[in-house]
């Protein structure tokens, strides 16, 4: 996708022998073709972020073509910026960059952020060298540098970018809004460098959680609504919004390290009410109030915990080989407690059909 098309942005593309029209394929960019962007995000843009904030076609409908942008009126000793081809990756460094005259060279990250294409090696080394090579970057600018975010570092080798390319990679801020300060000096503040993960970060990533387990929520919920009762319904809607909303936001107040344990702590706490109702009932025996407070018990944690476990990736607290830790030693605990919950609620039910409470 192009910035004619999908940032909602004026486009003057004009042909020329280093420009081409805008046009609407998705096709490699020539060497020869260079695309324009402006600074400004309009209502269609806002309107792209809050899609995929929700998850709308999270994998193809946000992209950007990748290749190389003139933002302004670059000149060659214009200063030239990696990106991702994520849209909003894209939008907040054209949108920070306001006022100032530079490239943009979007890699192909096959839709997905700096951060996380670096994780998985798209946002990489191979990448951002045959960019540079496709797009005739070094007849485009005099120098022999290019700004790259620090979140993409995981995923760069700078040493082996210049021997391949010849170019210098250089680690801007973390943030796309202190480049127009880091620019003065090409020097980053500590500040600039320090990761920050703010409960308005973290919230902004809840919506597209939620999504994800929108659709078997509702199902447990309606079939809990005949089999059980409305008071069941609320206990599958409140391990769904515990794991992938009350989580995002209580991250850092819960204690232990681990994201699962993190999960179980806050399931149980859910949990509690839900197995004072169903184990408090007087018409019932003492086995079977038991039973019916251990299946909250056990399967509100494991819900939580799961889902904690799944938020992960969306965070900077954790590293692939701590993840891979916590899927060996949590994942199948929390399996067994789900199971055992649900033979628990099934054996309430069984009892309930054939006379026994």
């Amino acid at each position: 996708m192009d910035t004619k098309e999908h940032t909602g942005s004026p486009c003057s593309c004009t042909t020329g022998p280093q420009v081409q029209s805008c046009g609407c394929s998705a096709a490699t960019p020539s060497a020869t073709e260079i695309r324009t962007a402006t600074s400004t995000i309009t209502l269609a843009n806002r309107f792209d972020h809050f899609l995929a904030r929700w998850g709308w076609k999270r994998e193809t409908a946000h992209k950007v073509t990748h290749g190389l942008y003139r933002l302004g009126n670059p000149t060659a000793d214009s200063p030239v910026f990696a990106s991702a081809n994520y849209s909003l990756s894209f939008d907040a460094l054209r949108s920070a960059l306001a006022g100032i005259d530079a490239w943009i060279l979007v890699l192909d990250t096959k839709g997905i952020n700096v951060w996380c294409a670096a994780g998985k090696g798209t946002f990489g080394t191979e990448e951002l060298v045959r960019s540079i090579q496709v797009t005739g970057l070094e007849s485009v600018v005099s120098h022999r540098k290019i700004i790259v975010p620090q979140l993409g570092a995981p995923g760069i080798s700078w040493p082996e970018v210049l021997r391949k390319s010849k170019f210098l990679v250089e680690f801007g801020p973390v943030r796309a809004c202190d480049l127009p300060e880091y620019l003065k000096t090409h020097t980053a503040t500590p500040a600039m460098r320090r990761v920050e993960f703010p409960v308005t970060d973290r919230f902004v990533l809840a919506p597209v959680e939620f999504v994800h387990s929108a659709l078997p929520m509702v199902i447990v919920a309606v079939a809990l609504w005949f089999l059980v009762g409305p008071v069941a319904a609320l206990a599958a809607v409140s391990a769904v919004l515990a794991g992938t909303v009350l989580f995002p936001v209580l991250l850092p107040c819960i204690p232990t390290q681990d994201f699962s344990t993190k999960g179980l702590i806050l399931g149980g706490v859910v949990a509690i009410p839900f197995a004072v109702a169903f184990g408090t009932n007087p018409s019932l025996p003492v086995w079977a109030n038991a039973l019916a407070a251990l299946t909250p018990l056990l399967i509100i944690p494991a819900v939580v915990s799961y889902a904690a476990l799944n938020f992960t990736g969306c965070t900077t607290f954790t590293s692939r080989t701590g993840v891979k830790k916590e899927i060996f030693r949590y994942v199948t605990a929390m399996v067994v407690m789900a199971v055992a919950g649900s033979l628990a609620g099934i054996a309430l039910g069984v009892s309930r059909l054939i006379g026994v409470i």
